[in-house]
């Protein structure tokens, strides 16, 4: 069984594992990393078949959870941005005693909009997964401009995350469409009602792919979470915000 690409820096007693979004890697951190490591421990890591961690085919959301697993410390923070959401959210599930806190960033527990739940069309998703097989960088690079589109940095910030891809090899287009598959098909707003670890869910109010009017329907079913809203922020506020992102933490380290 292949490893993950895992790197581990600063001297903090908290632990902080980072888990990225679909697409991406974990050059996504790069602009918050300096800053906390000087709080945390900080565990960067590419999502299997992402970034550095080559060798993998597309997942289920529960495999890969398990390949993350691996080589977490015994007990952290979890955060994760996006598709990483659904991961740290799925690793809360099955090993809560290896979480110190959960920290969702831009995720949903259902991105697939049904039944009344706003969140992105299907037809969309499955829009992206055939164009990926036909324009396979054109299609990524108009997903990540999607992410910031409506900030006041967008232009700039949609460049970091491009930036971010090119850096390091572009995901097989398997992975990016199991990727996609678990963004279309997976649902865990029950599953997380039963979540006792403190759980801070983070969103941007301009975010076109998770829509802030989830905030107040996840308020209501998961009474235990709380929530903050970056009021200009969209889809990556930890791009578009570091100094608030990063106080966010902070805080919750505080409180913990």
């Amino acid at each position: 069984m292949n490893d993950i690409w895992w790197q581990t820096r600063g001297e903090g007693k908290c632990h902080l594992v980072l888990l990225h979004g679909w697409g991406l890697n974990a050059e996504v951190w790069h602009c918050i990393s300096e800053e906390l490591s000087s709080h945390f421990t900080l565990h960067l890591v590419d999502l299997p078949g992402f970034g550095r961690s080559q060798g993998f085919g597309a997942m289920l959301l529960e495999e890969m959870a398990v390949h993350v697993l691996k080589q977490a410390p015994e007990n952290a923070i979890w955060l994760g941005w996006s598709l990483g959401g659904l991961v740290a959210s799925q690793v809360a599930l099955t090993h809560p005693e290896r979480v110190q806190a959960l920290v969702t960033v831009a995720s949903s527990p259902c991105f697939s909009a049904r039944d009344g739940w706003p969140g992105i069309k299907p037809e969309v998703l499955a829009g992206f997964q055939q164009q990926l097989s036909e324009d396979f960088q054109r299609t990524v690079e108009r997903f990540l401009a999607l992410q910031t589109m409506g900030t006041a940095s967008a232009r700039q910030d949609a460049r970091a995350l491009k930036k971010t891809v090119l850096a390091l090899p572009m995901p097989p287009v398997d992975v990016l469409n199991g990727g996609l598959e678990i963004l279309k098909t997976v649902d865990l707003r029950e599953p997380l009602k039963a979540v006792q670890v403190p759980f801070l869910r983070l969103y941007g109010y301009l975010d076109g792919l998770v829509p802030r009017k989830i905030v107040p329907v996840l308020d209501a079913l998961w009474p235990q979470s709380e929530s903050q809203i970056f009021t200009k922020a969209a889809h990556a506020p930890f791009i578009s915000h570091p100094a608030a992102f990063c106080e966010a933490l902070i805080a919750l380290k505080q409180s913990l």
